[in-house]
């Protein structure tokens, strides 16, 4: 074929958004003959988003000289935004913003009032995020997004009102952030806006619903991501990071087999770039399926893929330490973590693992501080899911401390919230700690039932670990006799029983109230029991009364 031939067979892939096709026949058209600029641009694209993003940074740099040798100095600064913007996002903050600043000179010794420069205040916006100065970031978003209106710009417009929500959700004003990220999609979803800038807007407004645990719509932004990404199969930057919260959303609906597979994906579409999307996140989703299912050496593995990519396998790695028994690393490990989260969003997801892990190693008092912890999040954001966490904890929290009828309600509000989030594997992890309550209570027969709902739930789960634990719970439990208790016992249990207080039993059988008090003690030991209430059933089923 002719080089003007696969020059233009490289425009129509481009335009039909065939990011592969179109790369390697420009690719071929350009070692020919040097591209004019514009097919010079669409190389430097087709490279980004195929993945070949230290080459993209090259014909960027091209394109910018390019520019210059034409004279062309509001291109040239367009042309730097787009290399500054790929070194950014890449984590090289001194080179990508050693070009921010070359194109704001080179616009400032122009006297050029053009549309470049909101793209390069949004590029200081988003070094404010990286330095956690996130007021600062609205500003300059906002900066951004005005010159965005005043130019008719619809990329610049998208990126900076999601920048700006972002920023306003780390602030604490989370309804006036995510409105913006809704309206930021409006355009994507009306085709307004440029691949690269469409995705980095949908991975954006997603990352900004999960950081406020609006599950609802970060699972119907990946859904509309998933499908943007199918219909560009060369698609590498934004598939993998697609396909990484697919996973994290199909895992928390029990969709297990398929949030294994896009798991998978995800860590060999990741690996196609690291630069762009490291697969840390990918293996840490590996390793969370491997650990539900039982697999804990797969699970080990995984981890620790995701920590050499830099992704800290925590609240992870210690759950998994916990379920290979080794209590005290589990401890350590939750500990360090929550040590170091400053940030809500961050202890917010490692709160839930240090509640159970704390129960496990019986330090209460530690256990019920995270769920003070996690109730006074859920009060403040609002979001359903951490509510049900919350509730969850809270319940977990009360029935071992002997609270069990308070625990019951807490567990029940867990359950229903649980299942209107379409969540199988937690709302049926609280019908565990249901059955649990309701046995303590000498409630036999709801305890069965409830244990019997879980068992089928993690058997259609694939959750090896937690079937095992409820087989062992609902197994037959050979009867307490009530032989074992002395006589003076029995009379105690006979009056508590009938729902007398200590002081009318003392009253009643000539002993001090101290004395009945160290009775009921003795009663709730020998009859593994923890409430008047469970007593009182237990006396009526084994007609004591």
């Amino acid at each position: 074929m002719t080089t003007a031939g696969e020059l233009e067979r490289g425009r129509e892939s481009f335009a039909r958004q065939a990011w592969g096709d179109a790369y390697a026949r420009l690719s071929a058209a350009d070692a020919e003959s040097p591209l004019a600029l514009p097919d010079l641009e669409r190389l430097a694209t087709a490279a980004y988003l195929v993945g070949r993003d230290i080459e993209s940074a090259r014909l960027w740099t091209r394109a910018h000289r390019e520019c210059l040798r034409e004279h062309d100095v509001e291109r040239a600064a367009r042309c730097a935004f787009w290399l500054a913007h790929g070194l950014l996002d890449r984590g090289d903050l001194a080179r990508g913003g050693a070009w921010v600043a070359r194109a704001r000179r080179l616009l400032d010794d122009a006297g050029s009032d053009c549309v470049e420069r909101g793209y390069l205040r949004s590029l200081d916006a988003f070094r404010c995020i990286v330095d956690g100065d996130h007021a600062g970031a609205a500003a300059a978003f906002g900066e951004a997004a005005e010159i965005g209106r005043r130019f008719a710009d619809q990329d610049l417009l998208a990126l900076a009102r999601h920048g700006r929500g972002r920023a306003l959700i780390r602030l604490g004003e989370s309804s006036a952030g995510v409105a913006l990220l809704d309206d930021s999609m409006v355009a994507i979803e009306a085709g307004e806006v440029s691949p690269v800038v469409t995705g980095d807007v949908y991975c954006g407004v997603i990352s900004g619903c999960l950081e406020i645990f609006d599950l609802r719509r970060a699972r119907e932004w990946t859904t509309a991501l998933t499908r943007w990404c199918a219909a560009q199969p060369d698609l590498v930057p934004y598939s993998g990071e697609c396909l990484v919260r697919r996973a994290e959303v199909l895992l928390l609906h029990g969709a297990w087999p398929d949030a294994a597979e896009a798991a998978r994906q995800a860590v060999e579409r990741c690996g196609q770039s690291p630069d762009l999307s490291p697969p840390g996140s990918a293996f840490y989703q590996l390793g969370e399926l491997h650990r539900l299912r039982g697999e804990l050496a797969e699970a080990e593995a995984a981890y620790r893929q995701a920590s050499r990519w830099g992704r800290t396998p925590l609240p992870g790695l210690a759950q998994l330490r916990l379920a290979q028994g080794q209590v005290d690393a589990a401890v350590t490990a939750i500990r360090r973590a929550l040590d170091e989260a400053a940030e809500r969003r961050h202890r917010c997801r490692l709160l839930p693992a240090h509640v159970e892990i704390m129960l496990a190693a019986r330090e209460l008092p530690a256990a019920h501080a995270a769920a003070d912890e996690l109730a006074a999040a859920a009060a403040d954001v609002g979001a359903s899911f951490l509510h049900a966490v919350a509730a969850h904890a809270r319940g977990a929290v009360l029935l071992a401390a002997g609270e069990t009828g308070d625990a019951v309600a807490a567990l029940r509000e867990a359950w229903s919230r649980w299942q209107e989030l379409e969540a199988p594997y937690e709302a049926a992890r609280v019908r565990t700690l249901l059955g649990r309550a309701c046995r303590t209570l000498g409630d036999e027969e709801s305890a069965l039932l409830e244990l019997d709902a879980a068992h089928w739930a993690f058997q259609r789960l694939g959750a090896a670990p937690d079937l095992a634990a409820v087989e062992a719970l609902a197994r037959p439990r050979p009867p307490r006799a009530a032989g074992a208790l002395t006589a003076r016992e029995l009379q105690v249990l006979r009056r508590l029983a009938t729902g007398e207080t200590n002081r009318a039993i003392a009253a009643e059988l000539r002993i001090s109230e101290k004395t009945v008090a160290r009775h009921v003690s003795n009663i709730f030991l020998k009859l593994e029991l923890s409430t008047r209430a469970a007593a009182t059933a237990y006396a009526y089923r084994h007609g004591l009364v």
